[in-house]
């Protein structure tokens, strides 16, 4: 690609991450140097999704500049693929009817989901501009909780009757297609808007121009409720790879879709919570931890790290009363870190593999009694192959056999240990109706570190005779 300014760029054959790279390092190139019209041609060729990255990794008081350098119809489809924080600082920084014409061009579920993040009474002063139409398809989404399939679906969908042909059905895509979010699969309703069935593109060409879609539809359709679970959305999807999933109501009438790339954001979120939430819930409150402000950050880790503290504390109390044996035996406290952070290191293993099974619902069939037993039997393997390397580290590093027996007998105790609290715990959690991910590690911690202790030292009293 040439530029005005001399530039030249080959964007053939180069990875998307690459492409967006080079289109934000020109970009932000051109607009230091003012020179608009080079760096509106250079986003011409570009996808929307790498316009929406390359603004996003441009500073912050560029976003608005590159941003009006896209057509109406480019800036309406960029905007959606922006993160909420750019999306916000826009509505902030564009004048008032420019904001208004790309919010109420959007999907009425990427607008939703854009009000969740803004103030409240930014939306209610959004919403009152909105036309009259996305203004109730957007409140209706806004209606449902949170979290469900009423509130991510989109109402954007094509709905036939059963006495249609296949040559009116044709007709009637080429009329509604722009206004629909999905035209692969088609949704039959009847006289009271009740879902009866669905028919896929392939089959509606394939078929008769003069047949009835009654006759070729499948009536055994696949649906969720409005108020079913958004995990439990993507993990229907992505059991019968499905593109979209139609949403009802509970006297079952069709009401939206839910698609494909709704759940891929979806499984980026919960996965995204999950994680934060295994390194001591972070992200509480739904934030972006890069975005949270650092207060919040230290106000939602100290927490957890405060119940490690008193563990550690506790710890210390029982190492402390054990000031007998190890002022005879004074190298049984040098192996006290190695069994307490390879029992945290088993427990946290197990714990994240038991949750991410209940996520995936992988684990549904074993039950919870085998899974703790299948970790248990995992945890003596691993005990096993570890005890035995520990104490031949231990002779070799002593020069004393029983210290030695303490130290491997005792990792195999705590590997059993923690592998049955890191599966047991995130059981005990959810029938609690807690968060697995956000509570196990601490506690899965504090139980091997105090019981670990107590543990070596007693095995430790037993085997040397003290």
């Amino acid at each position: 690609m040439q530029t005005p300014n001399g530039m030249t760029s080959t964007l053939q054959d180069v990875t998307r991450r690459e492409l967006r790279d080079i289109v934000r390092i020109q970009l932000k190139m051109l607009l230091e140097a003012g020179d608009l019209q080079a760096a509106k041609s250079i986003l011409v060729p570009v996808q929307a999704p790498d316009i929406a990255s390359a603004i996003e990794g441009l500073p912050e008081t560029m976003h608005a500049l590159a941003f009006r350098l896209l057509s109406k119809q480019e800036a309406i489809e960029v905007y959606e693929y922006l993160d909420y924080s750019v999306q916000e600082r826009l509505l902030e920084e564009l004048k008032s009817q420019e904001v208004l014409d790309i919010v109420d061009k959007m999907s009425p579920d990427d607008r939703a989901k854009l009000f969740d993040e803004l103030p409240a009474t930014i939306v209610n002063r959004l919403l009152e501009q909105l036309s009259p139409n996305e203004r109730q398809a957007t409140s209706q989404l806004l209606g449902y909780e949170a979290g469900t399939a009423g509130r991510i679906m989109t109402p954007e969908l094509i709905a036939l009757k059963e006495d249609f042909t296949v040559a009116q059905t044709l007709e009637r895509i080429r009329t509604v297609a722009n206004a629909s979010e999905m035209i692969y699969y088609l949704y039959i309703t009847n006289a009271a808007r009740r879902l009866t069935g669905i028919l896929s593109l392939r089959e509606l060409v394939t078929s008769q121009p003069e047949q009835k879609i009654g006759d070729v539809m499948v009536r055994e359709t696949v649906f969720v409720y409005t108020d079913t679970d958004q995990e439990e959305v993507a993990r229907l999807i992505q059991r019968y790879d499905f593109l979209a999933v139609p949403v009802v109501d509970r006297e079952q009438r069709l009401v939206g879709i839910i698609t494909v790339d709704d759940v891929i954001d979806i499984l980026q979120e919960e996965t995204t919570e999950d994680i934060y939430a295994l390194g001591g819930g972070v992200q509480a409150g739904g934030d972006s931890y890069f975005q949270s402000s650092l207060i919040s950050v230290a106000r939602k880790r100290v927490v957890w790290l405060l119940v490690l503290l008193v563990t550690n504390t506790v710890t210390g109390t029982i190492i402390k009363s054990q000031e007998d044996i190890l002022s005879k035996v004074v190298s049984l406290a040098a192996f006290i870190p190695l069994l307490t952070g390879t029992g945290g290191n088993v427990g946290a293993q197990s714990s994240t593999v038991v949750i991410r099974g209940m996520n995936t619902d992988e684990i549904r069939a074993l039950g919870p009694l085998q899974v703790v037993g299948r970790e248990a039997l995992a945890g003596l393997l691993l005990g096993g192959i570890l005890g035995t390397i520990a104490t031949l580290w231990a002779f070799l590093l002593e020069k004393n056999l029983q210290v030695a027996i303490a130290v491997g007998s005792s990792l195999v105790a705590i590997s059993i240990l923690a592998s049955v609290s890191g599966s047991a715990l995130p059981f005990l959690f959810r029938i609690l109706r807690l968060d697995p991910a956000l509570m196990s590690a601490p506690f899965i911690t504090t139980a091997v570190d105090v019981l670990g202790v107590l543990i070596y030292f007693n095995l430790a009293r037993f085997i040397l005779q003290v």
